[in-house]
């Protein structure tokens, strides 16, 4: 599996309205697409110091044809001529876990940290794995993913949300416009 993320920052004054459309409007083109287990669009807005508008989908694919047949289509090729083309961030995906309910979710969490130099990482996988498994089993959360980027050694931690979460630092928070399943 790969998990997979772009961005569009948006100035404060942007009407996210025009997102809110934009996911009401399309967002079923990727329902059942190929190769996707799933799919969450995500709209962050200015809500105080240090947020921004954005635009940010977040992807977790079963197979690598089903993301690069994203990413050669008509879907991508839209909103890169609506957004410009974003760089995507992708990473290996160690653990997945989907809840009943996925498509109830109402807030994203997405983490970004560096994985140390050094890092034992059969026992970084086992810590994010079981994290996961916490996070929906207990739950808390509609679905968990963990994975890693071997480029520039990254861990992502991304958890769908039934109720807002509490804010933590370096944690960006989105709210969830529609999930698409395959």
């Amino acid at each position: 599996m790969i998990a997979m993320q772009y961005r569009f920052p948006l100035p404060a004054d942007y009407d996210m309205a025009i997102i809110d459309r934009r996911i009401a409007d399309r967002s079923h083109l990727t329902d059942g697409f190929p190769g996707l287990l799933f799919k969450a669009y995500l709209a962050a807005r200015k809500a105080g110091p240090g947020r921004d508008n954005a635009y940010a989908p977040f992807y977790v694919w079963n197979t690598v044809e089903g993301m690069h047949a994203f990413l050669n289509g008509t879907g991508f090729a839209d909103v890169s001529d609506a957004f410009g083309r974003p760089s995507v961030a992708t990473w290996l995906v160690w653990d997945a876990r989907l809840a009943d309910g996925i498509a109830q979710a109402r807030f994203a969490t997405v983490e970004r940290r560096p994985i140390a130099p050094g890092a034992d990482l059969a026992a970084l996988r086992r810590h994010e794995t079981a994290l996961a498994a916490e996070a929906v089993e207990g739950g808390r959360a509609l679905a968990a993913v963990a994975g890693y980027d071997p480029g520039d050694w990254t861990l992502v931690r991304f958890r769908l949300w039934a109720r807002e979460p509490a804010a933590d630092a370096g944690v960006a928070v989105y709210g969830v416009g529609h999930v698409s399943m395959a």
